[in-house]
């Protein structure tokens, strides 16, 4: 209820369903970077992506608002939308390459330079709209009931600390990083579960993250993100 009266008061909530943007957004970018799409193909139509990946229409156009900002697709009107022949995001042939030659141990050390330095800056620069995005995201984690829906709330809240660093190059990199991330680490983990269970480690770190986060402390949002994606690490090679 307090964090409703946040959002409320914010405004976050005039916009329908803002947790909902986010993962439109998320879908639509594993969407692209999963589906073979180079530079210059066409995305299939408003309605076969409706129904692909079961937005509104309203979603789906915000989704592709945000990309297209960002360089990752461009719209022509009549024709449809393509993928950016340039921008900021790899190429599909570049991923491809990057995945067969890197181990899922350098992805996760990727990560540990990384993403605590981008921690540290969201612990300096947040806005409180920003953390609000955090907290939604962690408790759509916990409550998610397949790990499908946990990694995707779990993406979207690493990109909700990323996007809390307010520095637009952390951020890129970041998408950069994560798609990398995607395509290395696919299907290389079997669960044993069909949903997280209570128990599971990265819940009371993900709060720990947005409790230094929110407190302004930026050693601790940096040992607070090393120690969680030093727990993840030791999950995925213990699977592996």
């Amino acid at each position: 209820p307090v964090l409703v009266d946040q959002l409320l008061e914010i405004g976050v909530l005039s916009s329908p369903e803002p947790a909902n943007r986010e993962e439109a957004i998320a879908a639509l970018r594993a969407f692209i970077d999963e589906g073979g799409y180079k530079s210059g193909d066409r995305l299939p139509s408003e309605r076969e992506l409706i129904g692909s990946l079961n937005l509104t229409r309203t979603m789906l156009r915000r989704a592709l608002d945000v990309l297209e900002r960002e360089g990752v697709v461009w719209r022509h009107v009549g024709k449809g939308t393509f993928v950016a022949g340039h921008g900021h995001s790899l190429t599909s042939g570049v991923l491809s390459e990057i995945r067969q030659q890197l181990t899922p141990v350098r992805m996760m050390n990727a990560r540990l330079c990384i993403e605590p330095a981008i921690a540290r800056e969201a612990a300096i620069n947040a806005s409180p709209e920003a953390i609000i995005r955090m907290k939604l995201a962690k408790d759509r984690a916990r409550a998610a009931r397949t790990w499908v829906d946990y990694e995707a709330q779990d993406d979207i809240f690493h990109r909700a600390v990323a996007e809390g660093s307010d520095n637009i190059l952390l951020l890129a990199l970041f998408d950069e990083l994560n798609r990398v991330r995607r395509a290395v680490a696919l299907n290389i983990v079997v669960r044993g579960t069909e949903r997280p269970p209570e128990t599971h480690s990265s819940f009371v770190q993900h709060d720990q993250i947005v409790a230094a986060i929110e407190m302004h402390e930026p050693g601790a949002a940096y040992e607070a993100m090393r120690l969680h994606l030093k727990s993840v690490a030791a999950r995925l090679f213990e699977d592996l």
